[in-house]
């Protein structure tokens, strides 16, 4: 007689969360990811197949706000498949490694280390299939110059990473790029819209020419500006190798305005809002008023001048995007973000306020 087999399958239920104060206002996908320990593209995928209820209703915007109190259902068995597809191979048990008494545990030759690509995380405020907004974090590049990739060639697989390459991987879609229309310098943090079409991208870029957006900008800075408007003409070099303010049949109109929010001593607290948006500006313009950011070193000086003292102990030029509004390209929805500085600009705030 043959023996008889049984397969016993587990399916795990439906998980149920209910969401508190803290969750208030925030995207439905950073909701399952904090109470559910899920990554951005885990709960995109759940989100997206419609597996995801809220109020008993399916959801399938990953930027839908959830209140507090909402009960919040994940269907069942569907965990389950998300932990089996992110789960690594087991580490086998000591009883398969320990070597016998009587053998020497063989040595394996040395190898060439992988090169491994840290783990990356980044806030996605909003996202659909024609734009994505995100918080830039500090001390990361927007996007590869085009003259740098080509320079590169092949090579440029081993340059780090940048925003645009992580966040394809990040939004569950690999395989299709984003483009940039604005940036954010590498140690600037903040609001950034990327396109994920090329007629996308067309609108938003004329939306910023056309300065049809609504761009500001935190900043912490030494002295005290004089508030109101600044306007200059940017050349690539003002007399001392830097980019500034100058004249020049390839000299670009910047406008800047400026209010201080905050007193602070021998250091202020200012926003900044752009009606043009050239590369460098507001670092530019606070530093030629002679009230640099805080951790500028170089646009710190007049032309050909000495750096200006720096008490501050800033790690990085204290600039932080603090909101941005466009019109979508497609649902001509206005859309308006805003996120607080990160935890280093506000460390340092507190830091100044203490001292004064």
């Amino acid at each position: 007689m043959n023996p008889v087999g049984f397969l016993l399958v587990f399916v795990m239920p439906p998980v149920v969360i209910t969401s508190d104060r803290r969750d208030n206002g925030q995207t439905l996908a950073a909701v399952l990811k904090a109470h559910l320990g899920l990554t951005w593209s885990q709960a995109k995928r759940v989100i997206d197949r419609r597996h995801v209820r809220v109020g008993g209703q399916i959801v399938a915007d990953i930027a839908f706000r959830v209140k507090s109190g909402k009960r919040i259902t994940v269907a069942e068995g569907v965990l389950a498949i998300q932990n089996a597809q992110a789960a690594k191979k087991p580490a086998p048990s000591k009883a398969e490694v320990k070597p016998k008494k009587s053998e020497s545990p063989k040595k394996k030759p040395p190898t060439e280390p992988k090169r491994q690509e840290p783990a990356f995380e980044c806030d996605i405020l909003f996202s659909d299939d024609h734009v994505v907004v995100v918080n830039k974090p500090a001390g990361l590049t927007t996007m590869r110059h085009a003259e740098e990739a080509e320079e590169f060639g092949r090579g440029k697989r081993f340059l780090t990473k940048t925003l645009a390459d992580h966040l394809p991987v990040l939004l569950g879609r690999p395989d299709r790029r984003v483009i940039a229309v604005h940036r954010l310098d590498r140690d600037t943090s903040g609001v950034i819209v990327f396109a994920r079409t090329p007629a996308v991208a067309k609108d938003l870029m004329t939306q910023f020419k056309k300065h049809t957006t609504d761009r500001r900008y935190s900043a912490l800075v030494r002295g005290e500006p004089k508030p109101g408007r600044i306007q200059s003409t940017f050349v690539p070099d003002r007399g001392d190798g830097r980019r500034g303010s100058g004249e020049g049949e390839d000299g670009k109109k910047a406008v800047t305005y400026v209010k201080v929010l905050e007193h602070l001593g021998a250091f202020s607290r200012v926003e900044c809002r752009l009606e043009t948006g050239r590369t460098h500006q507001v670092r530019i313009h606070l530093g030629e008023a002679g009230t640099p950011l805080c951790g500028e070193h170089v646009y710190d000086r007049p032309p050909n001048g000495q750096p200006l003292p720096d008490g501050s102990g800033a790690a990085r030029p204290m600039l932080h995007a603090l909101s941005l509004g466009f019109t979508h390209p497609v649902t001509g929805e206005l859309l308006s973000y805003e996120v607080p500085p990160p935890a280093d600009f506000a460390k340092l705030l507190e830091k100044l306020r203490g001292e004064q």
